[in-house]
């Protein structure tokens, strides 16, 4: 059974709340913009998170592991022009997408606030921004995502890559992105249009799938 509950974290429209039945997670779902996130209770401290990105195995050298961040930049590149540099925001251990992007021209930085933690990056302003894998895990997405356009240049470009979720609550509760304990929010490219509102940006393109390119207009 689902009820009005609290305000949207990202629009400050009504909610409705659901549980998942198999978890007891309480979940909050915008049907306005359609962000949908964990209650606060279940977000797990930085050392609880750590633990869990510590399980992953990405090896720079794995054929499979290229292909996955190629197919990101085989979405982006085309529609992007030009840029002279990037930055690579919550990139995780591994240094393989700022390396393939360093392959094509564009000097990149990186940022992730468990293995590169330098914050160097916040004085710097770049015509391209890559978040692979990140807004889903964020427990301020809205001001995250401010302070990322506020590291952009004027009609530079800020390219997300995370799992858009069914939109269907029924068909929310048996996907598996959720699922991990560090994911807490999920969006829709509608969501990421009201962000982009906000914060006087359009969206260029998605892929109906996990992937939106987003430019600074203002």
């Amino acid at each position: 059974m689902s009820a009005i509950d609290n305000n949207c974290n990202i629009c400050q429209k009504a909610t409705q709340s659901f549980v998942d039945e198999k978890s007891s997670i309480i979940y909050y779902h915008c049907q306005s913009c359609e962000y949908i996130y964990k209650s606060a209770t279940t977000h797990q401290d930085f050392d609880n998170q750590k633990l869990r990105y510590n399980l992953h195995q990405n090896i720079e050298s794995d054929s499979g592991y290229i292909a996955y961040f190629q197919r990101f930049l085989d979405f982006i590149l085309p529609l992007v022009g030009k840029p002279n540099n990037a930055l690579d925001f919550g990139c995780g251990e591994s240094l393989l997408l700022s390396k393939l992007l360093s392959q094509n021209a564009i000097e990149c930085d990186y940022y992730d606030p468990i293995y590169h933690s330098s914050q160097e990056y916040k004085n710097n302003s770049y015509d391209l921004i890559v978040s692979t894998e990140v807004f889903e895990h964020l427990h301020n997405p809205k001001e995250v995502f401010g302070n990322l356009i506020s590291l952009l240049s004027r009609g530079g470009y800020l390219a997300i890559q995370t799992q858009f979720h069914p939109n269907n609550i029924d068909e929310f509760k048996r996907w598996y992105y959720h699922q991990d304990p560090t994911h807490i929010v999920f969006f829709r490219p509608v969501t990421f249009e009201v962000l982009s509102s906000l914060y006087g940006c359009e969206i260029v393109d998605d892929n109906n799938k996990n992937m939106i390119l987003i430019r600074k207009i203002k």
